[in-house]
This record gives structure tokens, C-alpha cells and sequence, in this order.
């Protein structure tokens, strides 16, 4: 998570044409983690002080997306495919080159983003905890997509008699992605909103992790976010090769740890879960055995 955290800061120093310059963005941020394994909104303070503020309940977004293609993509696409992780080709689908480009409108308020909206088709796409029992979860800093994947896969299951049309699956598969995409972006307004009361200086939100490449997205988030009074807010996107898990990120978030002064110990064995949270059971990423500070050039 701290890798992913990083990338972008990789990409600023890879572009600085200069070895003297500021690394970008500085903390603090928000970073997204959107990925096949992972959902989660992480404020990062510093470099070894991250707080996670919310995270997926069940299962992960591009796991939903993915589940979600397999039923929406024509047969002969899945087959098609060389890769068994079906988001991308669930975006090209959706919105192939000659297709209306995106034309997305944002809500404007928390009720208009939790009202479902009927297609012409006869089905609708309730947003994530928008109706559990008396709307207790309606504002929880949680994310959940298993119960949307179970409706796509309902949709589906019961449309087979009929046979979906290609229009049809079109539009099933941008309303998954709206909806899915709508509900990370109500979770980063809602941490916003809580993050501004003490402390004004965050304007960045990275994102980060395999679904960060898939430009729909990035044009949910800016939108919602210029339409809720975050547009002052920068997005940080890595570039689709360093979008999902890479050496190159893991490499950098070592530089950058050895020149804070950090370093491990030959001694240190791999871990099979180690939070990025400080206030996590384990202390967080300084927190688990191994490491040892030096003394910087310069400090006396």
C-alpha cells in the first residue's frame, strides 16, 4: 500500500529534469488503492505515517468488475480474451471508439447519488449501503460491492431467456461502473469533508492500483469532485504501467525510506500481513521487526 502510495512520486522524479527538486505531491494526501485485491482510502501524513479511513467490507472492486464482465461480455469477447481479469475489456466495451464519449453527469447531492435509476430495459443498479436497514450504512466510511455483483449477476441469469442485446449490455456494464465508481468518489467526499475541519493543507488524491488505468473513472472522480466543491482537489493517476503491482514502485518506496534514514536488517523475514496504518495492531510500517535508523549525512 505504501508503494502504491508512492508511484506518483516516482513519476514526478522520472520526469524532473533536475537532480534539486521538490517530490511531488508532498504530503499530506489521499490515496485510493483501487485494485483486484484491495478497496481502500488511505490519508497519507507523511512518509511512514499513513491512517486508513475506509476499506472494502467484502470484496474488492476490480474483483466485482471483473465477476461483473464475465456475465455482461459477449461470449465470444471472454473467449477472446487474453487475460483473465475482464475489467479493461469490460471498459472497451462499454465505450469502444465509436461510441458517445462517456457522457457522464454527476450528482449533485447525496440523494440524487443513492436514487436508483431505472433503465429502459427494466432493471436498475442500487448504489453500495445506499439501502441496508434504516440507512444505517448509508454514510459509513466503508466500501461494499458484493451485493452489486449479485444483482448484475441476477440481470443476467434472468435475462438469458431473452437473449441481451448489445445495446443492452452496454449500458448494464457503464451503470456498473457508474454506480461502482459513484461509490468510491462519495467516500473520498466524505473524507474530505471530515479532513477539512482539521486540517486544510491536503490537496491531492492518488490513485492507485490496476482499475486506476480505466479513464471512466477518472472522469467520475473529477466530475464529482468539481461538483461537490473539491475542485481545487489535484488527481494523481500513475501511468497504466505502473497502475497495478510493479518492481519499480517497491524499488522507490525502498530509496525513498533509505534516504529518511531506514533501513532493514539482514536479519528480517518476509511477513504475510503488515498494515500501513500506525495505529493498526502491529504498529504499521514501522512498527513489525527488522528495521534499524541510521544517521543521515548532515546530522550531527
Amino acid at each position: 500500500m505504501q508503494a502504491h502510495a508512492l508511484t506518483p512520486r516516482l513519476v514526478h522524479a522520472l520526469e524532473s529534469t533536475s537532480e534539486d527538486y521538490e517530490r511531488e505531491p508532498a504530503f499530506p494526501f489521499l490515496t485510493l488503492l483501487v485494485s483486484g485485491g484491495h478497496t481502500m482510502l488511505v490519508h497519507s501524513k507523511a512518509l511512514t505515517q499513513h491512517s486508513i479511513l475506509a476499506s472494502t467490507t467484502d470484496i474488492a472492486i476490480g474483483d466485482v468488475i471483473d465477476k461483473a464482465a464475465r456475465f455482461i461480455l459477449p461470449d465470444e469477447l471472454v473467449a477472446a480474451s487474453e487475460d483473465v481479469m475482464y475489467g479493461r475489456s469490460l471498459e472497451e466495451f462499454a465505450f469502444s471508439p465509436d461510441a458517445e464519449v462517456y457522457g457522464y453527469t454527476p450528482p449533485r447531492t447525496r440523494r440524487e447519488e443513492i436514487l436508483r435509476k431505472p433503465s429502459k430495459w427494466g432493471w436498475a443498479l442500487a448504489a453500495p449501503l445506499a439501502e441496508t436497514r434504516a440507512g444505517s450504512k448509508s454514510k459509513s466510511m466503508e466500501f461494499s460491492f458484493s451485493g452489486l455483483g449479485s444483482a448484475v449477476k441476477r440481470i443476467c441469469t434472468q435475462r438469458r431467456e431473452t437473449a441481451m442485446v448489445k445495446e443492452e449490455r452496454v449500458d448494464l456494464a457503464r451503470e456498473v461502473m457508474r454506480v461502482t465508481f459513484e461509490h468510491l468518489a462519495s467516500r473520498v467526499v466524505m473524507a474530505l469533508r471530515t479532513i477539512d475541519q482539521d486540517d486544510g493543507k491536503l490537496t491531492t488524491l492518488v490513485v492507485s492500483g490496476g482499475v486506476a488505468s480505466n479513464q471512466f473513472l477518472k472522469r467520475v472522480l473529477r466530475s464529482f469532485l468539481d461538483i461537490r466543491g473539491y475542485a481545487h482537489i489535484r488527481l494523481k493517476f500513475p501511468p497504466p504501467s505502473l497502475c497495478t503491482d510493479n518492481a519499480a514502485m517497491i524499488a522507490w518506496t525502498g530509496t525513498e525510506m533509505y534516504e529518511a534514514g531506514y533501513e532493514s536488517e539482514l536479519s528480517c523475514k518476509a511477513i504475510r500481513k503488515w498494515s500501513v496504518d500506525q495505529d493498526a495492531e502491529d504498529g504499521g510500517i514501522l512498527g513489525v521487526d527488522g528495521w534499524k535508523e541510521r544517521r543521515r549525512e548532515g546530522n550531527d
